[in-house]
C-alpha cells in the first residue's frame, strides 16, 4: 500500500461514465476504486483535498487506518458537493 506515484490527473482514471466513477491509481497495482470524479475534482481554498491528502502521503504506507480517513475525505466531498447543490436551489425572498 506504499504510495509511489506523484499524484496527478494520470493517475486517475473514469472506470464509469454513465456513474461518474473513477479511479485513483497510487502505485502500479494499487487503486482506489469508484471515486467520485466530483470527489476527485473538487475545491476547498485553492486545494483539491482528494489529491493533495495523497500527494502528501508519497512514499508512505498507507496503513488500514489511512485507507479508511481516505475513504471517509471522499464521502465528506461528495456529501458537500450535494449540500451545495441543495442550498444553491432555495429561493430566498427579497426583503426589500
Amino acid at each position: 500500500n506504499i504510495v509511489t506515484r506523484k499524484i496527478g490527473k494520470n493517475d486517475f482514471e473514469i472506470i464509469d461514465k454513465e456513474k461518474c466513477l473513477g479511479r485513483v491509481w497510487i502505485n502500479d497495482r494499487q487503486y482506489f476504486d469508484k471515486v467520485p470524479v466530483i470527489a476527485w475534482k473538487f475545491y476547498i481554498g485553492g486545494y483539491q483535498p482528494a489529491q493533495k491528502w495523497l500527494k502528501d502521503r508519497k512514499g508512505r504506507e498507507l496503513t488500514f487506518e489511512n485507507i479508511s480517513h481516505y475513504q471517509k475525505i471522499i464521502v465528506a466531498l461528495t456529501e458537500t458537493d450535494r449540500l451545495m447543490k441543495e442550498i444553491d436551489k432555495i429561493q430566498f425572498m427579497d426583503l426589500t
